[in-house]
Parts: structure tokens; C-alpha cells; sequence
């Protein structure tokens, strides 16, 4: 391999000769090699749109060239098409403030930059630290960079699979809206509902858990850029946060905004947590769903049975015909992943000191992480579970009929310790309950095929 030459502040240091970043960025690949998690893309991008609004910012403030500006503009945009993700090696296990991942971005784009202005035969040279890093510190930096890429990727990512969940839930209420079923609460029989009523609490957890993930939305939206070192805002002009935010607001179609108090927003990451708990609850919604599903659709012969779900790969390597619900096993892993995710966000988020939270790649990583597991399990989910999910209406009405819970209906016409007394008879001498209601003399069979009505027994306020 060969290399070149870098040098900051503490000397001289080989850099790959094929690779974009300097001095700071090959100290931190050398100093933390601890794991295999890199700083996520989305961090990086994020990085990208910020250092071009910055230095938009700056220029339009009279601070930056417009020549430097244009340079940052045009490498920040190949960053964040994605055109020089091999350039940024760093690994989550780094300073806690994100400061190499800061400047390894400012390197490469110093760099990119720069052969952009050779090309022009411009005879200025970006500096990473004086103009691509100008007015920033990485203290405020990552954050407002963990902040823009938190939103976009709720936003672009676990929104639009939400949705697409969602769809499917209503399509499936719909249809099944007048498939009577027994209900169960505690794992026993329960009274009846349609299966279109058990799927809409489905449903209707999901638009909950979406109204709340845009609310916590809100406050992620507050930026810390303009906090520079320790929330001061030294070194940067008092426009700078606004007009940058501006920018940024129009490279995303965003709406951020300059947080208030700058000294919040470098040591407190209250915003992600509360976010994050929105994620852990659709984590936990998806969690109960898929484990509805896997219950209703166990069988094929000897479980509830009562829906059927798609047969997608064998299911076992030594069971010939076995099918297993796979799909659901996958969700139900990710929940309890996205979980563990949240107790890292809110134990990391606690650990700030004075001026400075010094676990922000952690935070970062982890919030990601539970965004793209969870969007890309709800679209599996979805197309691969869901859209083929179909009741069993055979099985359906056997286990109606022989539930005993149908007895509940009885309560207002013989009173509840009559009702029982029916029940406990049936089960005892393993009856239906209307042949227990007529043997222990407590109705006709006119009378018991009077009071129980099953379509009823489902809308009871309807009357």
C-alpha cells in the first residue's frame, strides 16, 4: 500500500495515499480499534448537510469566500450521494464527542474540495479546521448532525413502513369485519368479537405510536448548532445558528430550528430519549401483533389455528412439512433489540457532565439502529406475513361453538350464578352449553337459542 504524508497539530503521520481524510481521521483508526461498528452513514450525510449549510452561512456573513463555499457545497453533496462512503473508516468507539468523526468529514471534504478548486484553477486552498470546521466545534456539531439524521430517518424510513402496515391492518379489518371468533383474555376463552375487531386494536396501536413518534419529532428538531465550544457561541457570528438552520431547513425541506438554550443542547440529549421511547413502544406493539399472529396460526392441527399465514421456507431441517412463523420470530427479535437499545440511549443520555455529554456516538448508533430494524421489520412483516394472513373459518367455528364463555350472554336473563352453574356443568360432562342449559333445567332450548346470539354478542350497544 502506499501513503502520504499528513501532519496537525501533533506531528507528522501516513495516511493511505488513496484516501481522502488526514492527520486526525488516521490517529482515530489507529487509537480506537475497538469493534466492527462504524459511524453510521446517516451521521455522515447529516455531517455533509450541515458543514454546506455552514459554510453558506458563513459566506453570506462575509466570513468564508464564496469560491470556499462553493467548494464545501460541491464535495458535500458527493458525500451525501453517497459517492465517498470508503473515505470515512471510524469506528463508534471513539471520543465521546464525535470529534474525529467531525473532522475526519471536514478532512475529506477539505480535500474533495480542493481538488474541485485545482480544477478551476482557483489559487485558494480549504483548510478543514479554519474553513470547513469555521464557527463550529465538534461539541455542537454532532449533535445537530445526530439530530438531522434521528428526523430524517424516522421521516424517510420507519414512517412510510408504518404506514404501509397500517394499510394492511385496515384492508384486513375491513374484510373481516363479520367473522365472529372467541375471545381470549389471560390465554382462556373470553365472550366474542370479530376477528375485523381484533385486528383493529392492531391497527389502532399503530396510529398511535406513529402520533407520538411525530410529536417527539418536535423537540428533535432543535439544533445546538451555534453552541460551539461549550454553548457560548464562541468564535461564531450571532446570525450564525438561524442562518444556518435556514439552510439546512432548505437542502431537507425540514423545518429545524436553533435551540434556544445552547447550553442545553451540548450536555442534554433528552430530545432522543423521549423519541426513542416512541420507537421502544411501536417496538412494543409490534411485539404483541406478531406474537398475536404466531398464537392465532399455531397448528396447523394441534394449536388455535383459527388464521393461516404464509408458508414461506421449510420449516425444519429434520420435520418433513413443517411451517413455521418466521416472519414473526424476526419482528419479535428486533422489538427485544430496539428494547435493549432504548436502556443504552437512556443510561448514555444520563452520563453528561458539566458542559459536554461525551456519549453521543453511542446515543447515535444505537437510535439508528432501532430506525432501521424497525422499518425494515415492518416491511417484511407486512409483505411477507400480513398481506397473506386469512382466516380458518372452519376452525373458527368450531372453537366458537365449544367455547363456554358463550354463557355470559345468559347472565341477564338467569342471573350469574345460574349462568355458572351451566358452564361448570358442561365442562363436566363434557356438554355444549345448551345441552347443559336444558339438562340443569335452566331454559328451553327455544329459550337458549333466544338469548344466544353471537353477531349480537360482538356490537352489544348497537341495539
Amino acid at each position: 500500500m502506499e501513503y502520504r504524508t499528513e501532519k496537525d497539530t501533533l506531528g507528522e503521520i501516513k495516511v493511505p495515499a488513496d484516501k481522502y481524510w488526514g492527520a486526525q481521521t488516521q490517529r482515530s483508526v489507529q487509537n480506537f480499534p475497538i469493534g466492527q461498528e462504524k459511524m453510521p452513514k446517516e451521521v455522515v450525510h447529516a455531517f455533509a448537510i450541515l458543514k454546506k449549510s455552514a459554510a453558506k452561512a458563513n459566506s453570506e456573513l462575509g466570513l468564508l469566500e464564496k469560491e470556499k463555499a462553493n467548494a464545501i457545497a460541491i464535495a458535500a453533496d458527493r458525500i451525501v450521494n453517497g459517492e465517498l462512503e470508503e473515505h470515512f473508516p471510524l469506528v463508534v468507539w471513539q471520543t465521546g464527542s464525535g470529534t474525529q468523526s467531525n473532522m475526519n468529514v471536514n478532512e475529506v471534504i477539505a480535500h474533495v474540495g480542493n481538488e474541485w478548486l485545482i480544477e478551476q484553477n482557483k489559487e485558494i486552498k480549504l483548510h478543514p479546521n479554519d474553513d470547513v470546521n469555521k464557527s463550529q466545534s465538534s461539541n455542537d456539531t454532532y449533535p445537530t448532525a445526530m439530530h438531522i439524521a434521528a428526523v430524517l430517518k424516522v421521516e424517510k424510513e420507519v414512517l412510510p413502513a408504518l404506514e404501509a402496515m397500517k394499510v394492511t391492518l385496515k384492508e384486513k379489518m375491513e374484510a373481516f369485519s363479520d367473522i365472529v371468533k372467541i375471545g381470549r383474555t389471560h390465554l382462556q376463552d373470553a365472550t366474542p368479537l370479530t376477528l375485523g375487531q381484533e385486528i383493529s386494536g392492531w391497527h389502532r396501536m399503530l396510529e398511535k405510536t406513529e402520533a407520538m413518534l411525530k410529536e417527539s419529532l418536535t423537540y428533535v428538531r432543535e439544533l445546538a448548532i451555534g453552541g460551539t465550544a461549550v454553548g457560548t457561541g464562541l468564535n461564531a457570528h450571532v446570525h450564525f445558528s438561524e442562518m444556518v438552520c435556514k439552510a439546512i431547513n432548505e437542502e431537507t425541506n425540514e423545518a429545524f430550528t436553533s435551540a434556544l438554550n445552547k447550553f442545553h443542547a451540548l450536555t442534554s440529549h433528552d430530545e432522543l430519549v423521549h423519541s426513542h421511547g416512541a420507537l421502544k413502544a411501536l417496538a412494543g406493539d409490534l411485539m404483541k401483533i406478531a406474537n398475536d399472529v404466531r398464537w392465532l396460526a399455531s397448528g396447523p392441527r394441534c394449536g388455535i389455528g383459527e388464521i393461516t399465514i404464509p408458508a414461506n421456507e421449510p420449516g425444519s431441517s429434520i420435520m418433513p412439512g413443517k411451517v413455521n412463523p418466521t416472519q414473526s420470530e424476526a419482528v419479535t427479535m428486533v422489538a427485544t433489540q430496539v428494547m435493549g437499545n432504548d436502556a443504552t440511549i437512556g443510561f448514555a443520555a444520563s452520563q453528561g457532565n458539566f458542559e459536554l455529554n461525551v456519549f453521543k456516538p453511542v446515543i447515535a448508533y444505537n437510535f439508528l439502529q432501532s430506525c432501521q430494524l424497525l422499518a425494515d421489520a415492518m416491511h417484511s412483516f407486512n409483505d411477507r406475513c400480513l398481506k397473506g394472513l386469512e382466516p380458518d373459518h372452519e376452525q373458527i367455528n368450531q372453537n366458537l361453538n365449544d367455547s363456554l364463555m358463550l354463557v355470559t350472554a345468559l347472565n341477564p336473563h338467569i342471573g350469574y350464578e345460574n349462568a355458572a352453574k351451566i358452564a361448570k356443568y358442561a365442562f363436566e360432562h363434557k356438554l355444549t352449553l345448551k345441552e347443559a342449559a336444558v339438562q340443569t333445567g335452566n331454559l328451553t332450548e327455544e329459550q337458549f337459542e333466544a338469548y344466544i346470539d353471537v353477531q349480537a354478542m360482538t356490537k352489544p350497544n348497537a341495539k
